[in-house]
């Protein structure tokens, strides 16, 4: 690790001197534009690289693009003490290249992944993909001006909507989420409403054999309305999922699940917000589906005070099971949320919980950060289980009155030298409660990880 880190700091330095520019790398990297460049007559050998001509008008061009990330990560008492740790133990590397061409109302875009799981005892496939296709897609432009934006993309895409409570590219785990199908997006100003239908990609353990997955169907609408008056924004949305099998605490069987919700946001300003409902409905094997979900994020800055502190509180009401015994099913499934769901550790997921989450962050210099949040968890429903981020059932609730999971405090410190290279120190203890005692060992779980992440 210590080579790689090495070469990485060779490569930003380089990097460093060539740039003219500061690039603006997005979280969906096939939305990254570096356009801007053709203008600059001036260019460095990374210009060059960034923004490749292919014809004298500029209407065909070209662009390519990575990241590394290098994570080790130490564990205690994993899963609560219920699974073993590594004594020394794990590095997660993951490795990410694209190309993007442009050809006037055609556009292509691929990417390559690997992800390799060194000294993890049992990675799984989201873990661990030696090598693989992640993205290859075709945009077919309708419309493309300043005004107005209509579009077709087919592939494998990777997508992500709101805060990524529903549907995400899972950033957290080492295998980034894409999902083979076909999306339709119209854009205006101060609105996008996108279509689409999806077969999420299941990751399979060896090289290039990821492929369709009939097992799970997505498929859905997202409207997005910017600068409403008083709300500031909002975002509408159908979501429909099928899957050929289900296991939760009490029933297992094929889904067919429906999911409407709004969201309501402001993203700028001292005051932030971000506040969510939902509602599913259904059918499990037997059973009616009756779900639901609000939740809330407020945060302030304080721009005049030193270091600009941030204090946010989130809090979540997501149902469980009201009845063992009867044909309504009130678990929430929440689709593909991200893979923290509840801060830097992916132990918990949306389902059956109720969830208080006070935060800091704070700026204590230009390239320095340092970020806090304490979560305390509950079982919504005494009568249905716990569930990870991916729906998998940790421990059952059948016969156990404790309600109160744990509590749950993170911190992490993140440098970043430039827009190319960040290193993150974090580290996080769960107080085991009166629940995870009595379901399973109940010990405290303690987690440390030190990441390096390198992109161009």
């Amino acid at each position: 690790m210590k080579k790689i880190l090495i070469l990485c700091l060779f490569l930003v330095s380089g990097i460093s001197v060539w740039a003219q520019t500061q690039p603006d790398f997005r979280p969906l990297r096939y939305n990254d534009d570096f356009t801007y460049i053709k203008a600059d007559t001036a260019q460095s050998l990374y210009d060059k690289v960034k923004y490749i001509p292919l014809s004298k008008s500029g209407k065909y061009y070209g662009s390519i693009g990575g990241e590394a990330r290098l994570q080790y990560i130490f564990t205690k008492n994993n899963k609560w003490g219920d699974e073993p740790d590594d004594p020394d133990g794990y590095l997660l590397s993951r490795y990410l290249f694209h190309t993007d061409i442009h050809l006037g109302m055609f556009r292509l875009f691929g990417q390559f992944q690997s992800s390799i799981a060194s000294s993890m005892p049992d990675p799984s496939p989201v873990d661990e993909n030696t090598a693989d296709i992640h993205q290859a897609f075709l945009d077919i432009n309708f419309i493309n001006n300043e005004k107005t934006r209509l579009f077709a993309r087919l592939g494998r895409q990777e997508m992500y909507y709101g805060s990524q409570r529903l549907i995400s590219v899972r950033e957290g785990p080492n295998n980034r989420l894409a999902m083979d199908g076909f999306k339709a997006v119209l854009a205006k100003k101060d609105f996008q409403a996108d279509a689409f239908y999806m077969h999420p990609v299941a990751n399979v353990p060896g090289s290039f054999n990821d492929k369709l997955n009939d097992n799970a169907k997505l498929w859905g609408a997202y409207t997005v309305l910017n600068n409403i008056h008083i709300l500031h924004n909002i975002d509408l949305y159908y979501l429909g999922l099928w899957k050929s099998s289900t296991n939760l605490d009490n029933v297992t069987g094929e889904e067919l699940r429906h999911t409407v919700g709004t969201r309501i946001w402001k993203n700028k300003g001292n005051w932030k917000y971000d506040l969510e409902a939902l509602y599913q409905f259904g059918r499990l094997a037997d059973m009616d589906i009756s779900a639901w979900s609000v939740s809330s994020y407020v945060n302030y800055e304080f721009s005049t005070v030193k270091f600009e502190p941030v204090i946010g509180l989130k809090t979540e009401i997501i149902s469980g099971d009201a009845n063992r015994n009867d044909k309504k099913l009130q678990t929430l499934n929440p689709l593909y949320p991200r893979g923290g769901y509840f801060g830097l550790v992916a132990m918990i997921g949306p389902s059956n919980l109720f969830d208080i989450h006070p935060s800091i962050d704070m700026s204590l210099t230009k390239k320095l950060s340092f970020g806090m949040d304490y979560d305390i968890f509950w079982r919504w429903s005494d009568n249905d289980g716990l569930y990870a981020p991916n729906m998998q059932l940790l421990y059952s609730g059948e016969g156990i009155a404790e309600t109160f999971v744990g509590t749950q405090l993170v911190g992490d410190f993140e440098y970043a030298f430039n827009p190319f290279f960040s290193l993150t120190v974090e580290g996080a203890w769960f107080n085991a409660g009166a629940f995870l005692k009595e379901a399973g060992t109940g010990k405290d779980y303690y987690y440390a990880a030190f990441t390096a992440t390198f992109r161009f």
